[in-house]
């Protein structure tokens, strides 16, 4: 088996570079012949390709290409065309992974290759979210870590083949968010199966929450939402209303939770200060996230009826 390795970054450098040593520090075992990391470059302006191009000795298996400003989909695209194995793996760049990553992905694959007589399928590992920096590996798995998605790019692994049948990521999706769901929409559809792979785990990195990051996850959230749309135009059924929260029953929830928009980022923001201060970022994120919600949903509903899709 000769595994490829793709991951898109933009502007991550730090957190890069440890996610490259990860992979460089592999052990191999017996499931895999060869395998290389493309790291595709979206239009990065900080240090990142003058710094792989100067390490190419510390980076052994790794391949630099590079693509103007475009999102993960076109650059997860551009890195499947382009790669020279017959397996795909998925990763962002902010996951550093275990030593045994490759190979848990490989041997879980093969067997379900055995098992099914073919290779429509593909496997999913586990991902455990931290804020440290330092020590990503040391996170402890935790409830919240659990993933209910059918093919998220955070840490999956597939037959070429099989992936390029399904069309590859949709470049319309040009900002945050869906484009990976809608691509296990298609791969569903094909009958592709869902492997999980608990061994093979990538941890996350997040930084710690910061006052001044809560515009950025506004707009991220309004950009969740418009590219919501264009996954419900594409498969307009009541399972991917419930995948974006284009339902009442979600409009409903936010809405009450934060009594109408009455506790939204701003009216938090005293309270946040407070947890952040002391020591509790994790818990002021989860509070965090119920006004950010409310925003999606709102969002989605304002480009429903722009679209008119009522």
């Amino acid at each position: 088996m000769f595994i490829s390795v793709v991951i898109p970054t933009y502007n991550r450098l730090p957190i890069l570079e440890k996610c490259l040593l990860a992979l460089e520090n592999q052990k191999i075992v017996s499931e895999i012949n060869q395998y290389e990391v493309l790291v595709i470059d979206d239009g990065s302006d900080d240090e990142t390709c003058t710094f792989l191009e100067e390490k190419t000795d510390l980076f052994s298996h790794v391949r630099l290409l590079r693509q103007n400003h475009s999102g993960p989909g076109a650059a997860r695209n551009k890195g499947v065309m382009e790669s020279n194995g017959d397996v795909i793996i998925f990763i962002d760049s902010d996951l550093v992974v275990t030593e045994s990553f490759l190979e848990s992905h490989a041997l879980a694959l093969k067997q379900a290759w055995l098992r099914r007589g073919n290779r429509t399928c593909f496997t999913y590992g586990a991902v455990v979210n931290t804020s440290n920096f330092v020590d990503p590996t040391s996170e402890r798995f935790k409830f919240s870590d659990l993933s209910w998605a059918y093919f998220a790019t955070g840490n999956v692994a597939i037959d070429k083949n099989v992936l390029k049948d399904s069309g590859l990521f949709d470049p319309a999706f040009s900002l945050y968010g869906w484009e990976d769901l809608e691509l296990g929409e298609r791969l569903r559809q094909m009958g592709t199966e869902l492997i999980r792979c608990p061994k093979a785990i990538g941890y996350h990195w997040h930084p710690a929450l910061e006052i001044d990051q809560i515009p950025g996850l506004v707009r991220v959230e309004i950009e969740r939402a418009k590219m919501a749309i264009v996954f419900y135009r594409k498969h307009p059924t009541i399972r991917v209303r419930f995948i974006i929260q284009f339902t009442l029953f979600h409009r409903l929830i936010w809405e009450l939770l934060t009594l109408g928009g009455l506790i939204n980022e701003l009216s938090l923001r005293p309270l946040l200060r407070f947890l952040i201060r002391k020591g509790y970022s994790a818990f002021a994120m989860e509070l965090l996230r119920i006004p950010l919600n409310l925003i999606n949903v709102r969002e989605i509903y304002r480009e429903a009826e722009l679209n008119r899709l009522y």
